[in-house]
């Protein structure tokens, strides 16, 4: 067996293992988007989501030896970058307007002199 037979096994094997933890931290990353507590947390889930779905891409591009998955990879990380900033300017708008009616509430309600 020639050093670059070998090498190919390890790339082979390594690959095979990627591709099963990327893709098991995929299905655990969908359980954080739908559970999620909270908006911020589901926010990084998609964020999540996307960096892996970018992977599986760069797994597919090796695997198949198409140079041209990469771009879509790249497509796909800058999609993902600018959906990433929309959510967060999305989550920090929504909790200034939560703590702004909260704040609201306080000055309206009058003490109870019971």
């Amino acid at each position: 067996m020639t050093d670059l037979a070998a090498h190919s096994q390890i790339v082979g094997w390594a690959i095979g293992v990627t591709t099963v933890l990327t893709v098991l931290a995929l299905v655990l990353s969908f359980v954080r988007l739908i559970k999620g507590p909270s908006l911020p947390d589901r926010v990084v889930a998609i964020d999540l989501v996307t960096v892996l779905a970018v992977a599986v891409v760069g797994l597919l591009a090796i695997t198949h030896g198409q140079p041209d998955f990469l771009d879509i990879a790249l497509a796909l990380a800058l999609v993902a970058f600018l959906a990433t900033v929309a959510f967060a300017w999305y989550a920090e708008r929504t909790t200034e307007r939560l703590n702004r009616d909260r704040r609201a509430g306080e000055r309206v309600e009058e003490p109870d002199d019971g």
